[in-house]
């Protein structure tokens, strides 16, 4: 037996020893991570976009456009034109109406949009550049068959009101 706890006790120290070499192993591999870790995030500010860049918050990089969205309720085509029914705020209706020379020509205050069946309802899209109309998109439904179309009552006096330069709704 006294040969045999020198041996064990030798056996012990030497697994103690490797136990210990393992733990150091292990503290440098996670004071590593950390110091690869803190290098990393210290180098994102460094390599992130300039704030004064293209994507500027400031104003001298917007556009001078902006739009407004208009759900309609009905379209009616006329031979000058379009009048459209459209949901005022709240739960009021106006009407517009579209001469149909903006419509004609490439380039000019009007685009008709035709859309496939679907979930989409028609819906009028008001261009404004500077604060001042540019031009309008009439989304309609291709199909005239479609409920969002309607019918002019026959004898209605509205010729005038298609001599018209520039869009103005009531919102």
């Amino acid at each position: 037996m006294e040969t045999v706890f020198p041996l064990l006790l030798r056996r012990s120290k030497i697994i103690l020893a490797s136990e210990v070499s393992k733990r150091r192993n292990d503290l440098k591999t996670i004071r590593f991570c950390v110091i690869a870790l803190f290098a990393i995030a210290g180098v994102f500010p460094v390599i992130a976009q300039d704030s004064t860049g293209s994507g500027s918050t400031k104003g001298e990089n917007w556009s001078s456009y902006y739009y407004v969205n208009v759900p309609l309720e009905k379209v009616y085509p006329h031979r000058l034109g379009y009048v459209i029914s459209y949901r005022k705020s709240g739960t009021e209706i106006g009407t517009a109406y579209l001469p149909m020379k903006w419509f004609e020509e490439a380039g000019g205050k009007g685009d008709l949009v035709n859309l496939e069946s679907g979930t989409n309802w028609p819906y009028l899209t008001v261009y404004y550049k500077d604060g001042a109309f540019s031009h309008v998109r009439l989304f309609v439904r291709k199909n005239l068959d479609h409920q969002s179309w309607g019918n002019i009552p026959r004898g209605a006096q509205i010729d005038e009101k298609f001599e018209i330069e520039e869009l103005k709704l009531e919102y």
